[in-house]
């Protein structure tokens, strides 16, 4: 009869541990998505932005309608790989496409800021200079929050793969998450907005 209750003892201690192994690795996967969808609302505050920063240009950049395209394409690149990404932050698929669209948009941001730069009248402009000026503080939450991202990433999958919680990952399906990681030094740095 002993052995009986040791038995059930066990049994007991190990579904024990293995609900809360599992609890554990829930929340810190929902902190991942918390984190995301932090990054998803300073990310959609850039992407509101973006086309009022372009209908201002538009009136002094007569010629350049180019680099006007090709930000409003990248934007819409970027906004559809946003969207898929915010649908499952844990894909990394999903969350490549994002950093490369994002960069994209960074590279088109970046030429634009360059072509403003031969525009006096369009650099003195109260609006464009607002506009801006928000872009440049919009980017700096988003580089906060990637980070925030990136902090629940790595705490997530820390433990997802230590022993013994990375065998209860295993059983229920907890995939990895996907850091939100620039791809070139270029596109490490934030935005530059300067008219001085």
């Amino acid at each position: 009869m002993t052995m009986l209750w040791v038995l059930l003892g066990i049994f007991v201690l190990a579904v024990a541990f293995v609900i809360a192994s599992y609890n554990r690795l829930v929340r810190l996967r929902n902190r991942v998505k918390n984190a995301f969808a932090q990054i998803d609302v300073q990310l959609q505050r850039r992407y509101d932005l973006i086309p009022n920063l372009v209908e201002t240009a538009k009136a002094y950049m007569k010629h350049e309608r180019e680099t006007l395209e090709a930000i409003t394409r990248a934007r819409a690149a970027a906004v559809d790989a946003h969207r898929r990404a915010a649908h499952d932050p844990a894909d990394a698929k999903a969350m490549q496409t994002l950093m490369r669209a994002e960069k994209a948009l960074a590279e088109a941001l970046g030429r634009l800021q360059v072509v403003v730069e031969s525009y006096p009248e369009l650099k003195a402009d109260a609006n464009m200079r607002a506009l801006m000026e928000e872009l440049a503080t919009t980017e700096n939450r988003v580089a906060f929050a990637r980070q925030a991202y990136n902090d629940a990433v790595m705490a997530y999958n820390t433990r997802r793969e230590s022993f013994p919680d990375n065998l209860i990952a295993a059983w229920f399906g907890f995939a990895p998450a996907q850091m939100y990681e620039m791809e070139t030094q270029a596109a490490r740095r934030p935005v530059r907005v300067s008219f001085d």
